[in-house]
């Protein structure tokens, strides 16, 4: 008798192909649910695999569209980062993937969601924070959590063993030990041999981009059309113009890749208390946030770029990153982003060189912050140099009494 249907979140790889067969073997109706989210993967191909395997339905969702302009264009408008260096290219994905998979849940009569997210990283968090906003009374199975399947599948020679008894075909190998995730913004590798944080990933590891050192010898240069702080325009260097959301993010990694511009090795601070380490691959979203900081320099106030990088970025980019999207605080953070880029309208000129990214100019056609007669060093316009002497009295003022006081009884400020 069925214990029920139960909607799993499926990528074909070893561990949700185990996760599958088992939740088959004890009881569960499964309906396999992957999402096209941008990755490079044979879908056809995983479907045919989760049906072999016992999946009563395959059902993939294309989500490119909702994940560009919902998520990735507000992400660069915020220019979202955490820790000063991860471009959050897994934690971005993360709400639209759980919204699609409740959605099919509800429309397949499943009482339940389940994932093969480990016990000890953020995935878990994020999903299933995710699962309980948009659908409260949803039951989530966590195998990687249950004792039963843990101590069964103590490492990942069980998962090879299991799948050879079940008739699994397995793709990972022992010469590539270590586990991905992609989606249209990233790759990430982690595990295995990257355990150890002094471990040089070795070349063939890397998926996305070209290694910077066979990059071409020829620079690669591009611009950049913002509005309100999102993309709407890529302009190659034949002429060839991008404008529709998906293929502009698909054209900028095209560029990056090719130049091997995107990659970050770090040790970060996962959410639920471990360091980790994590390489990346972020192509395109490394190339449209850095111009979009560029042309912020140009365009936005500076006392709304002081409060949004002091408060809003890091904000978002932690809620983003802790899995809590779906939340009231998280929603009350993102009005505040389409406020602050009311002003950043303009194009930047770049170029992609041997892994780096270089800004060649901006320039933009409406917003005047910037006044080249008031900036030079040539003119005496904007205000009179005299005036300056006003502005650094009223600022001495309370630096004066700090030096005053520092030098009662033969004291001195030090370096």
């Amino acid at each position: 008798m069925s214990k029920g249907k139960v909607c799993l979140a499926y990528s074909g790889g070893l561990d949700t192909s185990v996760i599958l067969a088992w939740l088959i073997e004890q009881g569960y109706e499964v309906v396999a649910f992957m999402a096209n989210i941008g990755q490079e993967e044979d879908f056809e191909a995983a479907k045919i695999k989760a049906l072999a395997i016992g999946a009563t339905k395959f059902v993939c969702v294309d989500i490119q569209e909702e994940y560009v302009k919902k998520v990735l264009f507000p992400a660069i408008q915020v220019n979202a980062i955490y820790e000063n260096v991860y471009l959050l290219g897994t934690a971005l994905a993360r709400p639209v993937i759980a919204k699609a998979q409740i959605a099919v849940a509800e429309q397949e009569g499943c009482f339940a969601v389940t994932h093969g997210c480990t016990g000890k990283g953020n995935d878990q968090v994020r999903f299933e924070l995710s699962f309980y906003a948009l659908q409260p009374d949803i039951k989530v199975i966590t195998p990687w959590r249950e004792p039963s399947f843990f101590k069964r599948f103590a490492g990942r020679q069980d998962l090879l063993d299991y799948a050879t008894e079940k008739g699994i075909p397995v793709h990972q190998t022992k010469s590539k030990p270590w586990s991905t995730d992609e989606n249209m913004a990233h790759i990430s590798f982690e595990a295995g041999i990257l355990e150890d944080p002094n471990h040089t990933p070795p070349k063939d590891m890397w998926k996305l981009t070209v290694d910077p050192l066979d990059a071409p010898d020829e620079p690669e240069d591009f611009t950049i059309q913002y509005k309100q702080g999102i993309p709407v325009k890529l302009t190659l260097a034949d002429g060839t113009e991008v404008s529709d959301p998906v293929k502009l993010f698909l054209t900028a990694n095209a560029i990056a890749r090719r130049n091997g511009v995107g990659r970050i090795d770090i040790v970060e601070n996962r959410f639920i208390g471990i360091k980790s380490r994590g390489c990346y691959e972020t192509p395109g979203l490394t190339i449209l946030r850095s111009c979009h900081v560029d042309l912020e320099g140009l365009t936005l106030d500076r006392e709304v770029r002081a409060i949004r990088d002091s408060y809003v970025t890091p904000t978002y980019s932690r809620l983003l990153y802790n899995g809590k999207y779906f939340t009231p605080e998280c929603e009350y953070v993102r009005t505040m982003i389409a406020p602050s880029q009311k002003t950043v309208n303009g194009v930047v000129r770049a170029r992609c060189y041997k892994g780096s990214l270089s800004i060649l100019g901006r320039y933009s056609s409406t917003e005047h912050l910037y006044d080249a007669t008031e900036s030079s060093m040539d003119e005496l316009t904007g205000f009179e140099p005299v005036d300056a002497s006003g502005f650094i009295a009223i600022q001495s003022i309370r630096i004066k009494k700090y030096g005053q006081s520092a030098r009662k009884d033969g004291g001195s400020l030090n370096l």
